[in-house]
């Protein structure tokens, strides 16, 4: 009897039918996240779950999953599982690392020459008629070559918009948990320093650190005030990083020139106020959103979930400690 599977979202088709080779698989039908009710009801007597970061799999879902082997995450975070829970049930969790790298430092770069250029009110200044011919002071954005860019949280994807901004011959700050290696910080042209230093001295801020209890709210009012007038904060790691409210109020109040959000701190749920402003460009959660790279995620999810269930190590094992468990 084939292992059955549950799909919580429609994903590239590529991943699907790596899945159906050997599995018995069911595609959530409707075109939504689904309720917490709804999963737990599709969790029951399924073998391999293959999840997105919009699925809260708790231990309260997990209660209703009696047959489950292992839950492959359709992306490289995964503080949406509950993965100390799954490990103690003998459940393995699986990510999609390295993948997204390129195409979230991509749009990283798309958010930062949006908000510093003012590209998006100028576009819709355009669509509405308003351009009357070219204007000396019409916006006036702010230079990105020669400026300093503070990156928060320096691992695969911050390193990655680090290498993209040699080539505006950018200074480059960066805070992590931990110093990178000298050559690789000589190799970036990248100089660690305190996150105090980092957000008083740059002109652009990047947050790509994971979220996690010390991460979160880890950019607030304290932290928003550190930064310059004319400064930029640029988010595409976790939206709960930043006190959204705290935000809003620094850019209403322009203790900081702008803001660039992929994510949010309760997704789908924007902050009251924040869309509304004009300082700040806000788009859908879209880092990874190339059609080479959502492919990719597909098959190295489905590759993930069919080694599992086939008794092998799965090559983006998150908790290894469960291995311990099924020999």
């Amino acid at each position: 009897m084939k292992p059955k599977v549950f799909v919580t979202r429609k994903i590239p088709r590529e991943g699907i039918d790596i899945l159906e080779k050997t599995c018995e698989v069911k595609v959530n039908p409707y075109n939504r996240v689904l309720t917490k009710d709804e999963l737990m009801k599709e969790i029951k007597k399924i073998d391999g779950l293959l999840c997105l970061l919009t699925d809260t799999i708790d231990k309260e879902v997990l209660d209703e999953a009696s047959d489950l082997k292992i839950i492959s995450n359709y992306a490289v975070g995964y503080n949406n599982i509950d993965v100390e829970e799954a490990t103690k049930r003998k459940i393995m969790v699986t990510n999609t690392p390295g993948v997204l790298t390129d195409t979230t430092a991509d749009l990283t770069w798309a958010l930062l020459m949006g908000i510093a250029r003012r590209i998006v009110e100028a576009d819709k200044f355009t669509r509405e008629g308003k351009f009357k011919g070219w204007d000396p002071m019409l916006f006036l954005g702010s230079d990105v070559h020669h400026a300093t860019l503070g990156i928060i949280g320096f691992g695969r994807i911050g390193k990655t918009v680090a290498k993209r901004a040699k080539g505006f011959e950018m200074k480059i700050l960066y805070n992590d948990v931990q110093k990178a290696p000298k050559e690789v910080e000589k190799e970036l042209g990248a100089e660690f320093v305190s996150l105090e230093k980092l957000l008083s001295t740059s002109d652009f801020v990047s947050i790509h650190t994971p979220l996690s209890p010390e991460t979160h709210h880890l950019i607030g009012e304290k932290e928003l005030r550190m930064m310059k007038k004319t400064s930029f904060l640029i988010n595409v790691a976790r939206g709960p990083i930043v006190d959204e409210k705290a935000l809003v109020r620094a850019l209403k109040e322009n203790w900081i020139a702008g803001a660039a959000l992929d994510v949010y701190e309760n997704e789908p749920y924007l902050t009251s106020g924040l869309s509304e402003l004009p300082n700040v460009i806000v788009v859908p959660h879209i880092g990874s959103a190339s059609i080479a790279t959502r492919t990719k995620m597909a098959t190295m999810a489905a590759t993930n979930l069919v080694a599992g269930l086939n008794g092998k190590v799965p090559p983006n094992l998150v908790n290894k400690e469960v291995l311990a468990y099924l020999q």
